[in-house]
């Protein structure tokens, strides 16, 4: 049985709705959730994000985070699964989905960066790769 890493994304806001008691009870939970996970091996040590940061390009450095509220990223953690679908019903028992937040799976590439001849291809070339 051969496992394989996932980066887990979360992002969005709590919803209006939800009272501090909610949230504090799903993020309480959400804990719960994470150290058992990270005892059965099937998470990996992440971490919530601060909403502050720079935004670094050949333009320069400014302020950031940019993204649009709804768009936030909050945090990142690591699944281990046997497949993006395992991986995904593991972050669907994430109790802070109740309340808003969304969770982005995506596998982590095997190959190292740049281990593809990439120096000719067009911009579109790469994007349809994924890049």
């Amino acid at each position: 049985m051969t496992t394989s890493d996932y980066l887990l994304i979360s992002r969005g806001q709590w919803d209006d709705t939800a009272s501090p008691q909610d949230v504090q009870d799903a993020i309480d939970r959400f804990y719960t959730w994470y150290e058992r996970g990270l005892a059965e091996g099937v998470l990996k040590p992440g971490s919530r994000l601060e909403n502050r940061g720079k935004r670094v390009t050949r333009d320069g450095i400014t302020d950031g985070p940019f993204a649009e509220a709804k768009e936030l990223v909050g945090g990142y953690w690591f699944i281990v699964a046997e497949s993006l679908e395992d991986a995904a019903r593991i972050a669907s028992e994430n109790p802070c989905l109740a309340f808003g937040l969304t969770l982005e799976i995506r596998p982590l590439e095997a190959a190292r960066a740049g281990a593809e001849d990439v120096t000719n291809e067009t911009p579109a070339a790469w994007r349809s790769r994924g890049g």
